[in-house]
């Protein structure tokens, strides 16, 4: 995975029109960048640690399988598609196994009911930092995982956090140091977790800890089994995968 052979660049690349304003930027380790909060980003009083940008907490229904498949742009983007696929393959499910039990959703590969591509686009950078993926949060619709080019200078190992890290979002998590560098966007902290190492941090700080991985799993049993309807008094609102019929 470390040296994807990328063909010629069938897109237009864009950069500053790309990337949110200077004061949102997210800028952590070696010069890279992490926009998915910047896609739920409103002018709310209510954004936690889980996202919600929308006035509530979107989190999965319980037993949600999220069908995903390949972008069909990757089949130009890379020389040899088939072998890109097949790595990238590799690094979600090592991400997906890295979270353990407390997964809450299930992933399957499924051309025809997807609910979310995986696609790879030409590096995003604002010229000292590069973004290195896109996720999305949980909501009805279909959406997309991105990945770019930048990722795959990393170490195998940092790309495995940096895609655990984009399933936190996927799962519903916002940063873990929106109460610090986003207190316009007012945050509150689901759990009693204060130690500033979480794979929802950045630089050093950010690796996946056994409390990443048990308050997650706490916060879907308390939502699932009812016991839990809203944190702080923003409710909390469950999505079905998009290929679900309501």
């Amino acid at each position: 995975m470390d040296n994807l052979e990328i063909s010629s660049n069938p897109f237009e690349l864009q950069t500053q029109n790309f990337l949110p304003s200077e004061d949102r930027l997210h800028i952590y380790g070696n010069h890279t960048l992490c926009i998915t909060d910047h896609k739920a980003y409103k002018k709310s009083l209510t954004e936690i640690f889980v996202n919600a940008s929308e006035g509530f907490i979107p989190l999965w229904e319980e037993n949600v399988t999220l069908n995903w498949r390949f972008d069909k742009s990757m089949d130009t983007f890379f020389a040899k598609p088939e072998l890109a696929k097949e790595g990238i393959r590799k690094l979600f499910s090592d991400a997906i196994l890295s979270w353990e039990d407390a997964c809450p959703v299930k992933f399957s590969e499924n051309d025809d009911l997807w609910d979310f591509e995986i696609t790879v686009l030409p590096d995003r950078c604002n010229g000292s930092s590069c973004v290195l993926a896109s996720a999305f949060f949980p909501k009805q619709g279909q959406d997309t995982l991105v990945i770019y080019p930048k990722l795959f200078t990393q170490s195998y190992k940092e790309q495995v956090e940096t895609i655990i890290h984009e399933m936190g979002h996927i799962f519903g998590l916002r940063h873990f140091f929106a109460q610090i560098e986003e207190k316009e966007w007012r945050s509150e902290a689901f759990g009693k977790n204060d130690d500033p190492f979480s794979i929802m941090n950045y630089g050093d700080k950010s690796t996946l800890t056994v409390r990443d991985k048990s308050d997650l799993k706490e916060l879907y049993r308390l939502v699932w089994s009812k016991k839990i309807t809203q944190i702080n008094r923003t409710p909390i609102k469950l999505f079905k995968p998009y290929h679900v019929k309501q």
